[in-house]
């Protein structure tokens, strides 16, 4: 496995980030929200990193995904949403699991969380294998739970609470 490190994404790296998501565009399509052509854009990745807080950049020496934490309450819920992506050429190589483990680390420690959760497609078991290693449990199926590829898509969910 290859080890992966993660920092915050800054406006530099949007130009990388863009170049990696067009390169996989085709392959991704059926498993992302659709996107229009704009989004592959420097300029699209420069707003969304400067309109994110917890952004992240998962890295091998250069960029190679990213792994972001959404939707984070503080108290008394104390809980975000965990999504990750690796660019097509970079898969298979242990980075988004090596970006999940520090992700959670960061997110129970520096930022006080007391949870995390994560939806994968019911057949994308590459994703679902990332969640396990990393201490995730299955807590159910959400139906037509996020429009994936212009269709409402069904999805499992996980969950991992800080380890007390």
């Amino acid at each position: 496995m290859t080890t992966a490190s993660i920092r915050p994404l800054t406006a530099a790296d949007a130009e990388e980030l863009a170049r990696l998501l067009a390169a996989s565009r085709e392959l991704d399509a059926p498993c992302v929200p659709e996107r229009d052509d704009a989004f592959f854009t420097a300029e699209a990745q420069r707003a969304r990193i400067d309109g994110t807080h917890h952004v992240y950049g998962i890295f091998e020496r250069a960029l190679a995904g990213t792994i972001a934490l959404s939707n984070v309450a503080g108290a008394p819920f104390e809980s975000a949403s965990l999504g990750y992506w690796v660019a097509a050429a970079r898969r298979g190589r242990g980075l988004a699991t090596g970006a999940v483990a520090a992700l959670s680390d960061l997110a129970f420690g520096e930022l006080g969380l007391h949870r995390l959760e994560a939806a994968t497609l019911v057949d994308n078991v590459a994703s679902q294998r990332v969640l396990e290693k990393n201490g995730f449990t299955r807590i159910g199926l959400a139906p037509r739970y996020l429009r994936i590829a212009g269709a409402w898509q069904d999805h499992l969910l996980y969950q991992r609470p800080v380890d007390d």
